[in-house]
C-alpha cells in the first residue's frame, strides 16, 4: 500500500519538529549539566520535549489536511511493527531482569564476574563480551537486554564507573549489526547492492579490528582498579541461580527469537527461585510486574518518536534528505561521504539502522556503479554508519536501557563511548585515503558538477 504524502513538500522544513524535540530535551540536559543542577537530563522530561515537538507538527504543517487525517499518519507510524515488537521486548526484559534480581540470580552474576575478570579488564571484558554475543546471534536488541543489566551489576558490585560499564556494553551490542552473518542489517545491506555477505564482513572485520584493539586499550587503562561494594562477596555465587542469565545468553547465540528467549528466561527464575528457596511465586510476579513498570517509559518513548517519524516523512523529509544530500556528490570519495552520512542520519532518526538501509541500498547502490566503487566497499559504509550513529542517539533504545538501569545521563554515557567514534574516524580513514580498491574502481575518478 502507497504511503500518504503531504500535496505540499515541506523539503527540509519536516525536521523542525525534530530538531525542537533535540534543543529541548538535549539542549536543556546540556545547560543545566554545565550549571550543575542536580538530575540534569530530568528537569525538562523527554515526554514533554517530544510531545511539544509532535504538537508542532500537527499545527504548524499542511494546516488544510484534518487534524484525524494527521492523527492517522502519526498513529500509523506510532504503532508500526518493529515499535511494538520493541515495546514487548522491553517490557520482558524488564520483568526477566527483575525476576532474576528477587531469586539472586543478579548478585551470583556480579560475584561470579568479580571472581573471575580481574577488576581492571572488567570494563573491557564487558565490551568484548557483548561484541561476541552481538556477533554470534546477529541482533544488537538481542544483546542489549541480555548484557547491559548484567554489565550495569557487575559494575556497582565492582565499584567500576557505571556509565562506562553501560557504553561498552551498548558498543559491543551494536558491534555484531555489520559483522554477523545473520544481522538483518547485513543481509539487507548484501542483498541492495547484490554483493555476497562473506566479502562485506570480511571488509567490516579489517575496519573494525584497529577500533576494537583501541577501545579495549582506552577502557583498560581508564576504568581503574575498582573495590568491592557494600553487601558483595567475592568469590561467593550460586551456579544454579546463574542458570537464567545462561538460559538467556545461550538460546540467544543459537538464534532463538528474542520474545521466546526472555520468556523463558522468566520461567527459569520462577522454577530455579521456588525450588531452590529464594523466592515466593507472588514475590517472582511481584518482581516481574516492577520490571515491567520500569519499561513503561521506553515503550511509550519509542512509539511518541516512531510517530514523529512517520509524520516527518508524511511531510517529504526523508525525501528531501535523500535527494538533498545526492545532489552534492562530485566523485567517488565524496559519494562514499554521502552515503555513510546519509545512512547514519536516517539510521538516527528512524532508530533501526536495517530500515536505514533498506531506504538508501537502492541509490546508494546506484552511485556505487556510477563513480565505480566496490560493491562490498558502499555496503559497508552503510552498515558500519548505521550501526555506530545508533549508540550516539540520546533517544535510542540502548542509551535509554543503559540510563535506566545505572541511573546515568546521557552526557556520562558518550563521555566513554570510545568504539563508535573510534570506528567511525577509521572508516573517514578508509574513504579518504582511497584504501579497499578494487577492480571496480580502476576507472579514473571523474569530477561532475553538482546536479
Amino acid at each position: 500500500m502507497e504511503k500518504l504524502r503531504s500535496k505540499r513538500n515541506y523539503k527540509g522544513l519536516a525536521f523542525v519538529p525534530m530538531i525542537v524535540f533535540l534543543i529541548l530535551y538535549v539542549g536543556c540536559g546540556v545547560f543545566f549539566t554545565l550549571t550543575g543542577t542536580e538530575d540534569p537530563f530530568g528537569q525538562l522530561p523527554r515526554y514533554v520535549a517530544v510531545v511539544a515537538a509532535i504538537c508542532l507538527a500537527f499545527v504548524f504543517f499542511d494546516r488544510k489536511t484534518p487534524l484525524s487525517t494527521k492523527a492517522e499518519i502519526y498513529t500509523k507510524g506510532a504503532g508500526r511493527y518493529g515499535v511494538m515488537l520493541l515495546s514487548l521486548v522491553v517490557l520482558l526484559a524488564g520483568g526477566f531482569q527483575s525476576a532474576a534480581s528477587a531469586m539472586g540470580a543478579e548478585n551470583s552474576i556480579v560475584n561470579m564476574g568479580i571472581d573471575l575478570i580481574p577488576l581492571n579488564f572488567l570494563v573491557p571484558g564487558i565490551f568484548l563480551i557483548s561484541c561476541i554475543i552481538s556477533t554470534s546471534t546477529g541482533t544488537s536488541m538481542g544483546t542489549q537486554v541480555a548484557i547491559i543489566p548484567v554489565a550495569i551489576a557487575l559494575a556497582n558490585g565492582a565499584g567500576i564507573n557505571v556509565a562506562m560499564a553501560g557504553a561498552a556494553a551498548i558498543a559491543g551490542a551494536y558491534f555484531g549489526d555489520s559483522i554477523a552473518f545473520i544481522s538483518s542489517t547485513l543481509i539487507v545491506a548484501a542483498s541492495g547492492v547484490n554483493e555476497k555477505l562473506k566479502e562485506i564482513a570480511k571488509m567490516n572485520f579489517l575496519i573494525a579490528l584497529p577500533a576494537v584493539l583501541i577501545t579495549v586499550i582506552l577502557y583498560a587503562l581508564s576504568s581503574g582498579n575498582g573495590s568491592l561494594g557494600e553487601g558483595i562477596i567475592a568469590n561467593r555465587y550460586s551456579l544454579i541461580n546463574i542458570l537464567p542469565y545462561i538460559v538467556v545468553i545461550g538460546m540467544s547465540l543459537i538464534g532463538m527469537n528474542v520474545i521466546l528467549v526472555l520468556t523463558l528466561g522468566i520461567l527459569s527464575t520462577e522454577i530455579i527461585g521456588i525450588l531452590s528457596g529464594t523466592v515466593t511465586f507472588f514475590e517472582w510476579t511481584r518482581a516481574i510486574g516492577a520490571g515491567m513498570e520500569n519499561m513503561f517509559f521506553l515503550a511509550v518513548f519509542s512509539s511518541l518518536v516512531s510517530g514523529l517519524i512517520e509524520l516527518i516523512e508524511y511531510y517529504g523529509g526523508i525525501e528531501w534528505l535523500l535527494d538533498f544530500l545526492t545532489r552534492k556528490i562530485k566523485g567517488a570519495k565524496s559519494c562514499e561521504y554521502l552515503i555513510s552520512l546519509v545512512t547514519g542520519t536516517i539510521s538516527g532518526a528512524t532508530l533501526n539502522n536495517t530500515v536505514a538501509v533498506i531506504i538508501t541500498a537502492p541509490i546508494a547502490g546506484d552511485l556505487g556503479k556510477k563513480y565505480h566503487i566496490p560493491r562490498k566497499k558502499v555496503a559497508s559504509l552503510m552498515t558500519i554508519f548505521s550501526s555506530a550513529i545508533l549508540s550516539l542517539v540520546p533517544y535510542d533504545s540502548s542509551v535509554l536501557l543503559a540510563q535506566q538501569y545505572g541511573g546515568v545521563d546521557y552526557l556520562e554515557l558518550m563521555k566513554y563511548s570510545y568504539y563508535p567514534v573510534i570506528i567511525m574516524v577509521t572508516a573517514i580513514l578508509v574513504i579518504q585515503f582511497g584504501l579497499f580498491k578494487s577492480k571496480e574502481m580502476k576507472s579514473p575518478e571523474t569530477e561532475t558538477p553538482n546536479y
